[in-house]
Formats: structure tokens, sequence, C-alpha cells
């Protein structure tokens, strides 16, 4: 009887363990991809991504780490309250030329998951973008 009891318990622990929060259960993107289209050589550009809190607790941004130095990122830092939006920026120093795609690595507070979102577009030269 002990033997049962304790694969019970051992059995409900490990269920527990293994039930985590997927970034999934508690925001939604309006978008996870944002195409900025042509852009102008040397001229900055942004992206912004809206996420929306949809667990019943409220949503903490912990993090939005670009995966390269040509990109800045910025978050909300307040706690998003159910059913509220935030917003994640990233400006992209538009250095080279040609297509690009980049990504943003998010952290949510009480998630181990990291949920990565991508911006793309392509760069034109001063005078290819003044031609459109």
């Amino acid at each position: 009887m002990k033997k049962l009891l304790f694969l019970l318990i051992a059995f409900s622990i490990s269920g527990v363990s293994f039930a985590q929060t997927k970034a999934s259960d508690i925001a939604k993107f309006t978008a996870e991809t944002v195409d900025l289209g042509k852009i102008e050589q040397s001229v900055p550009a942004t992206a912004t991504f809206t996420v929306k809190n949809i667990g019943k607790s409220p949503l903490i941004i912990e993090s939005a780490s670009p995966s390269c130095g040509c990109t800045v990122s910025d978050f909300t830092k307040e706690p998003i309250m159910p059913g509220k939006t935030g917003v994640i920026t990233a400006k992209y120093d538009a250095a080279g030329l040609n297509a690009f795609e980049k990504h943003v690595n998010v952290k949510f507070a009480g998630v181990d998951e990291i949920k990565s979102i991508t911006f793309k577009g392509e760069v034109l030269s001063k005078a290819d973008f003044t031609k459109q």
C-alpha cells in the first residue's frame, strides 16, 4: 500500500512539473512578423509589435533581446493587465543593402519558453529608394 501511495505521489509531482505555462497561453501577438517593406539605407526603421495579455494575471515582459547588434529594442515595462496590450519595438539600423530578416527574442515572466518575433524588409540605396 505504501508503494502504491508513493507511486501516486511521484506521478502527481512529475505531472505538475511538466505542465509548464507556454507563451501562447498568456500572450498573443497581433503579428509575429512585421514586413517593413523597402527602406532607405542609413535611415533607421522601426518595427512595432503589439502583444495582448490573454492570461488571467498581469503579463510582464522581462526582456526583448535583438538577435544582432544592428537592432535596438524597447518594450512596455509596466505589467500588462488581462485583456490589455503592450508594445515591443525594434529599431533597425539600415546600414547594409539587400534584403534582411531579423529576430527579437521575448522573455515573459513565469515562462521558460523564449518567443521569437521577426521583422524583415529590403534596404535600398538612396538613389534606388527615391526612384520608387
